[in-house]
């Protein structure tokens, strides 16, 4: 992409909200477009040592008089006898009959990550990789529109998930993973893949190839040099400008949205242009091939 050139906007529906690093808390911020079925909000952070509690609130509005309505109040509690979480909903000023789950996998002076699933009915809660509550819904999904994090949590990040990853379809998540593209590819089709940068990165790749090996694409995110690249079947590195956003620890979207004539980048929700490829050799790309210093939690195509 050339100075001065606008990122080149990919369609609403793959839109990813940015997500936010290091937010001080108390913090309330939009969900943009609100909840549904299928979205995701994942947490990461760390309970302080002396924590007595924290709650993370799906609120239906943000006003402070009078308080809005909240449908879903998750409330871990560290300072009783036996730790535990109480969910509950607040309409029109009163708390409705709190549901409780013992056996708290959180910890003080631990580290976590939260993931929020919304389905049609209920709420999916885990903790670092294990299922841990549902929740039934009292008051509309569809209502809900502001995530707030008040009390005793450090907050690392918060990411807003569009794509349910318990649906997608995900090959064996190890790096180097390669997954095959029988159909090739095709005008409307995205790839998506969501990691997480390592503590000590050095590069990620994301390569398309043929049957006869030809990687005609690669994206390539370099840590010695903060770059990001196109890079060509000869070597040739072509850069994209942008902000480096694979940082240590910090999770990332890349999206690749297929078009007649090429393909569409964005990196967590943000349009980056398009590299030219001609139709008959978008068919024929066969493996998509992704190595580096990432752990991967999804990959879609």
């Amino acid at each position: 992409m050339s100075p001065g050139e606008k990122p080149d906007p990919l369609p609403d529906i793959f839109i990813l909200q940015p997500p936010v690093f290091h937010p001080v808390v108390p913090y309330v911020t939009t969900i943009f477009g609100g909840l549904r079925a299928g979205k995701m909000v994942m947490l990461q952070g760390m309970v302080p040592e002396d924590a007595h509690r924290f709650q993370v609130d799906f609120q239906c509005g943000c006003s402070l008089h009078p308080r809005p309505d909240i449908a879903i109040h998750f409330n871990p509690r560290f300072h009783t006898t036996k730790p535990h979480v109480i969910c509950n909903t607040l309409q029109h000023g009163r708390w409705q009959a709190e549901a409780r789950w013992p056996h708290l996998t959180l910890q003080r002076g631990a580290s976590f990550l939260i993931l929020f699933l919304f389905g049609n009915e209920e709420m999916k809660v885990s903790v670092n990789g294990q299922h841990f509550l549902h929740y039934h819904y009292r008051l509309p999904l569809s209502r809900v529109d502001t995530l707030g994090i008040f009390g005793n949590i450090l907050v690392e990040a918060i990411g807003f998930l569009n794509i349910n990853p318990f649906l997608l379809k995900s090959p064996s998540l190890k790096v180097p993973c390669s997954c095959a593209l029988p159909r090739g590819l095709w005008p409307g089709q995205v790839i998506v893949l969501r990691a997480l940068v390592l503590s000590e990165p050095k590069d990620f790749t994301l390569s398309l190839s043929d049957e006869a090996a030809h990687v005609p694409v690669t994206l390539r995110a370099s840590f010695a040099d903060r770059t990001l690249a196109w890079i060509s079947p000869w070597g040739c590195k072509k850069l994209i400008s942008a902000p480096f956003i694979f940082y240590p620890q910090r999770f990332f979207e890349v999206l690749l949205l297929c078009q007649e004539g090429g393909l569409k980048l964005a990196l967590n929700g943000q349009g980056l242009g398009a590299i030219s490829l001609h139709q008959q050799a978008l068919e024929q790309l066969r493996e998509l091939r992704i190595s580096g210093s990432v752990q991967l939690y999804c990959v879609h195509y």
